[in-house]
């Protein structure tokens, strides 16, 4: 089994720009949870309600081992601190991730193993971002690729909703397409446009073994230069009965097919 990106301990991308907003509030009880349990040095601050000591006395005890601060707080406090009502009663204060370096992320992949990536090109909703997350985690997606001028980032929203999946997927960022293209080709990954109209129906499709879903925002799509890049175009077939489906629900039904297709 290859080591999760993260264990490599690689380069962030330009760390300078990195220390910029470099602390994220987590919150959600499964979010939270998937931090302490894969990055627990990052945790900086924890805040909790009463009733969550009992599943957190865990995260309570390394807390006080290594003197980091912790609060108990109601629930409308929480609310403040987090600006949401679906905090689930927990939230750390954490030092970001940073964003890997594809070159990195692919030449840790053996030459002869499958992988997928996703390829986000716009797509800026947390909630969507989220949900992706948590199917690119299900579906053992090898990183999301975000263009860094796209100003697609974590929040607290995105990492609750991903339930986890925001600690399990490598995010990739990139400065340019072409440079990412050449790299992707380079280790035989095809770029897949995910389109609305005209491209192959991926329910039939024969989908590569090292395939990379380029993934477009609802109302604006994604760039007809990129899209003009990939090497195939497919679709989602259905009743009509609407346009399209949200792009997270298409991210799920790409990823469930590309599973299917890879399996041993």
């Amino acid at each position: 089994m290859r080591d999760h990106p993260y264990d490599r301990a690689p380069r962030p991308l330009h760390p300078r720009r990195e220390q910029r907003h470099s602390e994220l509030r987590v919150f959600g009880l499964h979010a939270c949870l998937a931090v302490f349990q894969r990055r627990r040095d990052a945790i900086r601050k924890v805040y909790l309600e009463k009733d969550r000591l009992g599943q957190l006395r865990d995260v309570i005890a390394h807390c006080v081992a290594n003197r980091i601060g912790y609060r108990l707080l109601p629930g409308d406090e929480l609310e403040k601190l987090t600006k949401s009502q679906h905090h689930e009663g927990v939230c750390f204060e954490v030092l970001r991730a940073p964003l890997l370096v594809l070159d990195d992320v692919l030449a840790a992949i053996p030459p002869q193993q499958s992988a997928w990536f996703a390829w986000l090109d716009g797509v800026g909703n947390p909630h969507n971002l989220g949900a992706m997350l948590r199917s690119a985690a299900h579906f053992g997606c090898a990183g999301l690729i975000l263009p860094r001028d796209a100003g697609l980032g974590l929040s607290g929203a995105a990492c609750r909703v991903a339930e986890g999946g925001a600690e399990a997927v490598p995010l990739i960022g990139i400065d340019a397409a072409e440079p990412a293209i050449s790299a992707l080709h380079r280790h035989h990954f095809q770029l897949l446009a995910t389109v609305v109209r005209g491209g192959d129906d991926v329910f039939a499709a024969a989908l590569p073994k090292r395939a990379v879903f380029v993934m477009g925002a609802e109302e604006a799509g994604m760039s007809h230069a990129l899209v003009a890049r990939c090497d195939l175009r497919v679709g989602i077939s259905g009743s009509g009965a609407v346009e399209s489906l949200n792009v997270s629900a298409a991210f799920a039904v790409f990823a469930a097919l590309w599973a299917a297709q890879s399996r041993p």
